[in-house]
């Protein structure tokens, strides 16, 4: 059995960085969820985490080590440790489980080999703790790199979390209850001797005092900018309690919001285990922010993920031997962000997560492994709002680079080396990898640190006005009487946008909240520049590309009232072909022009007639509405009665033979083959058509109107038609006409069929 340390400044220090603000008592920041305003939310109980150690059996001369598949009590995480904690593992960690829901195993699991050395003191060494869910069963295989000289760490062996379930009715404030001491497995003396079948032993002795919260509340935070509307107004939260020695560093504002933060009371975090005072940043200031992952599953739910922070935390406390959880803030793929290792989430406290960095950034892990699998939306804008807003308290551009000291010699993931006090330069939010010899915080997590860091420093990305409704648009420009809405879009997470602005003329004419796509206003008759302006969190602001929108109430004309006028094609005694013309003009820009009676059709506003079909004898009223892209609109109408006159009502000379057939109007025609026959009628109206019979062997006739020449008509058709309107004469005015027919007589094919006349009154 061990005691456990208590940590002094001295060993509060990362490796090879001296000096450190400690203070006595302080156990991290108030209890409850820490909201947008940084007041103290919900609160909560905390959770005993239990570990259980067992042995793994170590062969071929100290380069494998295994643990046979076997049943044990339930467990939600696991991971791999070595007695030195600066020994690595050169080859490679899997675990498989079997799921306590559903008895299936699990496919092998590759644990990430190295913690990181994040805690100086820290005393033991060991992977990543990797989440697998509830399991009562597990199998363990560990092997030398292929080729590798060096064996594996001595004192190998399995440790099984629970991580402890919440109270049912939810986390309700009760007192901290102390840790019963637990025996702990003696490692193997010599870790070549193979080992008999190990059986589960508690991993740590914990007889740490008990530690009470100073601040209780119940529930516990979402992440909303605007707290419920039962909730009672926000409190300041409370900073760290100052020992007579020491004094807590300031928490300077930032030039971006707190975003809303679960605190750890809020995920249950068992204080007892952890009673040492935090430690501060020698300079006080957070230069840079790492970004890791924690390195395990993503299966995890949502719901599960305090009990996940619950896992790592007793991981890095119990089992490793740390002072606290390494990081300063936990992310779960849903977006919440975590309080991790105490001492005030608005103070620069300093971390155990970049080994040799660590006096001089804040990190940041997001709950799972982004190797092969991209991090959420959800998870990249909450890491760039702690990014924003711890930054934004020292004045470090997130999307700037900044110089740290390595607090000791140090290799990077690429291979770049350095010695201890040397002035590196990194990005200001940069990955695990860059400082560190480890794949954290995965390929696919370290591709997305540029869009960190660009929602983190601002502007606004990707802002476009999309649409203005309330208004036609007619090339680039929009027409409207007053009021319109316009509508946008951003690329920026809206939880990283103050608010949005719609400037008119360049004035601010609306102001909407930063989750808004739309705002409406009402513009003054005239030209005017719409755009608008997104203010990020940070202050910067970014404008769209102003549109033109016009203004104006004068409504369309028809400069050319509409008309009817017969036009050639079959003739039905229930739709006689004719045709509607007009002409509509506008002041700005003219939509459109729409048949409302008798038929609903629309035309572009360029269109100046349509064909269509009348009922004969029938009185038809065409109603045509003019509307221009602001939306007013004109009105204007026409009459008229399509009237057919058979062959029979007119005056005839010459020869004329009566013919029957369904084909023909009224069932009958008059046909001729006598050259000057003709017949004429006479009627009162503004269009005329003449309507025949037609084939190839039909001839020509003289057409006359009111005495005159008017036409002569060549009935010879290829195809046989019936009712065919092949000629029309339309007058500006209505009157009285007389029109005549006379047979040429042509030779070879002198007849002409003709089925009467149809005019227009």
């Amino acid at each position: 059995m061990r005691s456990r340390r208590i940590w002094g400044t001295a060993a509060a220090v990362a490796a090879g960085v001296s000096g450190v603000l400690v203070l006595q008592g302080v156990v991290g920041s108030p209890i409850g969820g820490v909201g947008d305003d940084g007041a103290s939310g919900a609160s909560g109980q905390s959770v005993r985490s239990d570990i259980r150690s067992t042995a793994l059996k170590v062969a071929d001369g100290g380069r494998s080590a295994e643990l046979g598949r076997r049943d044990v009590e339930p467990f939600s995480m696991l991971g791999v440790t070595w007695t030195d904690p600066s020994a690595r593992v050169g080859g490679a960690v899997e675990a498989r489980t079997r799921s306590a829901t559903t008895g299936k195993w699990s496919g092998w699991l590759r644990l990430d080999g190295d913690s990181g050395q994040g805690e100086s003191g820290a005393e033991r060494g060991g992977t990543e703790p990797a989440w697998v869910g509830p399991s009562d069963g597990v199998e363990v295989r560990v092997r030398s790199a292929e080729g590798a000289s060096a064996g594996l760490p001595k004192g190998l062996r399995l440790e099984m979390i629970d991580p402890g379930d919440v109270p049912a009715g939810g986390m309700e404030p009760v007192a901290f209850a102390e840790d019963e001491p637990t025996v702990e497995p003696t490692d193997p003396t010599d870790p070549t001797d193979p080992t008999p079948e190990a059986t589960e032993t508690p991993a740590e002795p914990t007889a740490e005092p008990t530690t009470t919260p100073s601040e209780t509340a119940p529930g516990t935070p979402t992440d909303s900018t605007t707290p419920p509307a039962s909730s009672s107004p926000p409190a300041p939260s409370a900073p760290p309690t100052a020992s007579a020695t020491t004094s807590v560093p300031p928490a300077p504002p930032s030039t971006a919001p707190r975003p809303s933060i679960t605190d750890r009371a809020g995920w249950g975090a068992d204080e007892t285990i952890s009673p040492e005072e935090p430690g501060y940043l020698p300079g006080g200031k957070v230069k840079a922010v790492v970004v890791h992952h924690t390195a395990e599953s993503n299966d995890y739910t949502c719901a599960q993920a305090p009990a996940v922070v619950r896992g790592i935390y007793a991981y890095h406390v119990k089992t490793l031997g740390w002072k606290d959880i390494g990081y300063n803030f936990l992310v779960d793929k849903c977006g919440q962000i975590y309080e991790g290792r105490k001492g005030g989430v608005d103070r620069p406290v300093m971390g155990a997560h970049a080994y040799g960095f660590n006096a001089e950034t804040t990190g940041i892990s997001i709950l799972g492994t982004y190797t092969n699998t991209a991090a959420s939306t959800a998870a990249l804008t909450s890491v760039a709002r702690i990014a924003a807003w711890k930054l934004g308290q020292y004045g470090v551009d997130p999307k700037g680079t900044t110089t740290l000291t390595a607090g000791d010699a140090g290799r990077s993931y690429t291979g770049k080396t350095w010695a201890k006090g040397t002035q590196l330069s990194f990005p200001a939010v940069h990955g695990h990898r860059d400082g560190y010899n480890t794949q954290c915080p995965g390929d696919k997590l370290y591709g997305q640190l540029a869009t960190i860091r660009s929602h983190a420093a601002g502007p606004v990305t990707g802002l476009a006005i999309t649409s203005v409704t309330g208004a036609g648009q007619s090339g680039s420009t929009y027409y409207t009487k007053a009021g319109v809405t316009v509508n946008w879009k951003a690329g920026t997470p809206t939880a990283l946008i103050t608010r949005y602005e719609l400037l008119v003329d360049g004035k601010v004419a609306a102001t909407t909240a930063g989750n808004a796509a739309s705002a409406k206003a009402t513009l003054a008759v005239g030209t005017h520049k719409v755009a608008v302006r997104a203010v990020h969190v940070s202050g910067k602001t970014a404008t769209t590309a102003s549109a033109t929108v016009v203004a104006e109430t004068t409504a369309p004309t028809f400069t050319t009232k509409p008309k009817l006028a017969l036009r050639t094609g079959t003739v039905n005694t229930a739709a006689v072909p004719l045709t509607l013309s007009w002409k509509a003009s506008d002041n700005a820009a003219l939509k459109e022009v729409k048949l409302t009676k008798p038929v609903a059709k629309t035309y572009a506003p360029a269109t100046t007639s349509a064909s269509h079909t009348a009922k004969s004898g029938t009185a038809t009223a065409w109603s045509l509405t003019a509307r221009d892209q602001a939306g007013n609109t004109a009105t204007a109408s026409v009459s008229g009665t399509p009237v057919i006159l058979q062959e029979s009502s007119a005056t005839k000379k010459g020869t004329w033979t009566t013919k029957s057939s369904s084909s023909y109007l009224g069932g009958k025609s008059y046909s001729s083959s006598a050259k000057n026959a003709s017949l004429s009628w006479t009627f009162t109206g503004r269009s005329v058509a003449w309507v025949v019979s037609r084939a190839a062997t039909s001839g020509q006739a003289h057409i006359y109107v009111d005495g005159t020449k008017a036409a002569t008509v060549d009935l010879k058709s290829a195809t046989t038609k019936y009712r065919d309107a092949i000629w029309t004469k339309t007058w500006s005015t209505s009157a009285k006409h007389t029109v005549k027919i006379v047979v040429v007589g042509t030779s070879g094919r002198p007849t002409v069929t003709t089925d009467g006349l149809v005019y227009l009154k």
